[in-house]
């Protein structure tokens, strides 16, 4: 796989979870994924580890396209990632859930590993 596509993986997953945190950050997507409330500590926790991976998303894509269209295309990816959750948070959202938090552990794994 070339770098670019690399790349573009990464800041999609990267960009996935941390969209799929700050919704389930969110007290109705929170109860409709697991059927209570979230805490005060849980909801701040959730939106602070959703902006962290919205923020991570920026790395892969200015190492690999510089600053200006690295920055473009981050902002797609954030559209991209946030594209799925439109679609799939309403109607399964446990599964939305569960595929996030297993999306963040892996994207930030090969973010480790990215050059």
């Amino acid at each position: 796989m070339s770098g670019f596509q690399t790349a573009s993986l990464l800041a999609l997953g990267l960009a996935y979870a941390g969209m799929a945190f700050l919704c389930l950050a969110m007290d109705r997507h929170h109860v409709q994924a697991w059927r209570r409330e979230p805490s005060p500590r849980l909801r701040l926790g959730l939106r602070g580890a959703g902006a962290i991976l919205l923020a991570l998303a920026l790395l892969p894509c200015v190492s690999t396209w510089g600053g200006t269209v690295g920055t473009v295309l981050w902002l797609g990816f954030l559209s991209a990632g946030a594209l799925p959750l439109v679609f799939l948070l309403p109607y399964a959202p446990r599964a939305t859930a569960c595929s996030a938090m297993l999306a963040a552990p892996a994207a930030l794994a090969a973010l480790a590993a990215f050059p």
